[in-house]
């Protein structure tokens, strides 16, 4: 069985925060936020890291974060751009958005050969969710039909701002742990320990406990995933093209609940209690630079997590 390995989706511009701020620093030592997902991932057992990038930032990428990452881990890069498409498509007039996290993940399509589990670049995890994740990929047989994936979930209270509106997938799960739906909110914000969410602009809102579970686009596929990505993309092209062109997106829920539904796969789902941190907005920053400096301070996390 081939060892589990991460793929990091940090071709984003992070256009509400107003940057790259996968590259910005969160400690001392220039460590950013990717630092800490992926010294939590090889201290779970990763021993290889590839990172989805766009092309133009490949310079600054290396220099600012991959160079330094790899002293502690293998990493390679996959380039997700606009016009990695099929045969017979192009990219529409005015099309500057990329297509998607199921996208990103195709990107990388030539260096998955096994299991992988896939994380944002600009979310801090904790360790736990890197163990749970490890753990699933490592015990899972490839050849399983249907195919066993895995998704660390995340009490929503765990993961909103003080600081504005959050995307996230809320989920459905079943008495037997498994995934049944995720569905996307776009807009979710703080509500004392809770949440709410609107679907209408904020005419109208719907309240969400704090204990419910999210995906945070944590998730533990096999190889086969990549395939049905790449099979189905063609179909999400035709109808993204005549309905959205310009900002359509192929998400990764998007793909789990179509394979869920037809019953080629079941998601486990991996609860963690890890709060989530992260810098939707730039209001974020000085709370997660903070968190990271008490984590250290009580030994979680060493001041300089690669030594140089």
């Amino acid at each position: 069985m081939n060892k589990p390995v991460l793929v990091v989706l940090a071709a984003g511009m992070g256009s509400r925060y107003g940057g790259l701020k996968q590259m910005d620093s969160v400690a001392g030592h220039g460590q950013s936020i990717i630092d800490y997902s992926i010294y939590d991932a090889r201290r779970a057992g990763f021993e290889k890291v590839i990172f989805v990038i766009k092309r133009a930032l490949e310079e600054d990428f290396r220099r600012l974060v991959g160079d330094r990452i790899a002293r502690g881990i293998q990493v390679e890069y996959a380039f997700q751009e606009l016009d990695d498409l099929p045969a017979g498509y192009a990219v529409p007039a005015g099309r500057k958005k990329p297509w998607g996290t199921t996208h990103a993940v195709l990107a990388a399509r030539d260096l998955i050969r096994g299991p992988f589990a896939v994380i944002n670049s600009d979310d801090y995890y904790g360790p736990e969710a890197f163990r749970l994740i490890y753990d699933f990929l490592s015990t899972q047989d490839e050849a399983a039909v249907p195919q066993r994936y895995a998704m660390v979930s995340y009490l929503l209270g765990n993961t909103v701002t003080d600081n504005g509106s959050v995307a996230r997938g809320v989920c459905r799960v079943g008495e037997d742990g498994l995934l049944r739906e995720v569905v996307e909110h776009t807009r979710i914000e703080k509500d004392g320990s809770d949440a709410r969410s609107t679907l209408d602009g904020g005419e109208t809102w719907v309240p969400l406990p704090g204990s419910t579970p999210v995906s945070m686009n944590f998730w533990g596929f096999q190889r086969s995933f990549v395939d049905e990505g790449e099979a189905r993309f063609p179909e999400f092209l035709d109808r993204i093209l005549a309905e959205n062109p310009e900002k359509g997106e192929f998400y990764l829920p998007l793909l789990v609940s179509r394979l869920i539904g037809e019953g080629k796969a079941q998601v486990q789902v991996l609860p963690s209690e890890d709060k989530w941190y992260g810098v939707t907005y730039r209001e974020d920053k000085p709370g997660v630079v903070a968190a990271l400096a008490d984590m250290t301070a009580r030994g979680l996390y060493p001041e300089n997590l690669w030594g140089v």
